[in-house]
C-alpha cells in the first residue's frame, strides 16, 4: 500500500511542488480504486484528490506561462517571444 503523506492545500499553508503533489494524487487514485476504505474515507481522500488537482493544474500553467512560443516576423525569420495570458484568449 503507497504511504500516507498528508499535503496541505489550506489557503495559508505553503503550496507543495508539483512532484510532491501528484505523487500524493497518484496514491489517493490507487487507494480509492482498491475500494477497501469505508465511505467517509473515501470521501475525504476525493476531496483531497481534487484539491491536489488544482495544485497540479496551477503549477502546470505557470510552467505554461513561462514557455517561450515560437513565432515568424515578417521576413520569416523564427523570433522567440514569451507565451501571455493574451494570446491565449
Amino acid at each position: 500500500m503507497a504511504k500516507k503523506a498528508s499535503i496541505s492545500t489550506a489557503a495559508g499553508d505553503a503550496t507543495p511542488p508539483y512532484e510532491a503533489a501528484y505523487a500524493r494524487l497518484e496514491a489517493l487514485v490507487e487507494s480509492l480504486e482498491s475500494g477497501e476504505a469505508p465511505l467517509a474515507e473515501l470521501v475525504a481522500k476525493f476531496e483531497e484528490g481534487r484539491a491536489l488537482l488544482k495544485v497540479c493544474h496551477d503549477h502546470l500553467r505557470a510552467a505554461e506561462l513561462k514557455i517561450e512560443k515560437l513565432k515568424l516576423d515578417d521576413v520569416g525569420k523564427a523570433q522567440f517571444e514569451p507565451l501571455d495570458d493574451e494570446s491565449e484568449s
